[in-house]
């Protein structure tokens, strides 16, 4: 794969248009027909592999073809107009709708994610009412019912890590902050902690604690950051590059150079060194519980 090929807005608009394609049914052959394409570009277009830069045109008629909506279709197109960045700055609302989640489609692609977290519970560990807080204090201006799906989104993204077939493996360190701060209440914190323990004891899932006294490991403070890896191909080659990813308020970036993997990936070993082990951290998610529920 070519290194401009490798990029993540490229990436996902071929993953996107792949999922429309196959919703309507139709083959590879019978969509290149339609846009008048070759089929063996649009297939290099759903791998994210096609070299030279793609035609915006080519992608809205794609999207008119395969039946994507207003959202999809300004979305897909703005991944395309920014198909050719190394080091991606997702920001609000500039190509790409707010409300269009290009991480999820990463995150639901994902072989193994590794993440630190020093301030709150990371989406794939947040109870149902854990998640209900946060995501108000987002949409304030929501409705009971709008609120209710975006909880319901956020608990379906979940599967990712309990479903029986090929579950991906988690790596996390939150840090003991996110478990004392209280997001709603003490009976939310209680089951949140709850929550907390009984997923470490998944076979897949690594979750330990960072606590106040083990400082800044790394002499700078760190915030939140996820490192995505997609797995080997039969070749034992990545089949997609790994990608960091780092939350910010007003937008997100995406690195992918092989440096800056290595140093989340060193950044990530050393908070693992200084923080609790998965017992004596699931000890502490208990602990927690009881003192929220006293």
């Amino acid at each position: 794969m070519s290194e401009i090929g490798s990029t993540v807005p490229r990436r996902q608009l071929g993953r996107y248009l792949r999922d429309l394609r196959t919703q309507t049914g139709m083959t590879i052959p019978e969509v290149a027909k339609l846009i008048q394409r070759s089929p063996s570009t649009l297939q290099r277009i759903e791998k994210g592999e096609l070299p030279q830069k793609v035609r915006t045109v080519d992608i809205r008629e794609l999207c008119n073809v395969l039946g994507a909506d207003e959202t999809m279709t300004a979305a897909i197109t703005g991944l395309a107009e920014q198909a050719n960045v190394k080091s991606w700055w997702h920001e609000y609302g500039t190509l790409i709708p707010k409300d269009f989640d290009v991480y999820m489609g990463l995150e639901s692609a994902a072989e193994q994610l590794t993440s630190y977290s020093p301030d709150a519970v990371i989406g794939l560990l947040q109870h149902p009412d854990y998640a209900r807080v946060l995501v108000r204090g987002v949409y304030p201006a929501g409705t009971p019912d709008e609120i209710e799906q975006r909880v319901h989104l956020k608990q379906r993204r979940q599967a990712l890590i309990t479903r029986k077939r090929q579950p991906a493996r988690l790596n996390i360190v939150l840090g003991e902050a996110s478990l004392r701060r209280v997001v709603g209440n003490r009976k939310i914190m209680s089951r949140q902690a709850r929550h907390l323990a009984d997923t470490s004891t998944l076979p897949n899932v690594s979750l330990l604690v960072l606590p106040f006294d083990a400082g800044i490991p790394m002499g700078d403070p760190l915030g939140l950051f996820t490192i995505l890896n997609f797995g080997l191909s039969s070749r034992g080659e990545a089949v997609e590059p790994p990608v960091v990813y780092l939350e910010n308020f007003t937008g997100d970036m995406y690195l992918e150079k092989q440096t800056d993997v290595d140093r989340y990936h060193e950044a990530h070993q050393a908070i693992r060194r200084a923080a609790l082990d998965e017992k004596m951290s699931r000890d502490l998610f208990r602990q927690v519980a009881r003192e929220f529920s006293a």
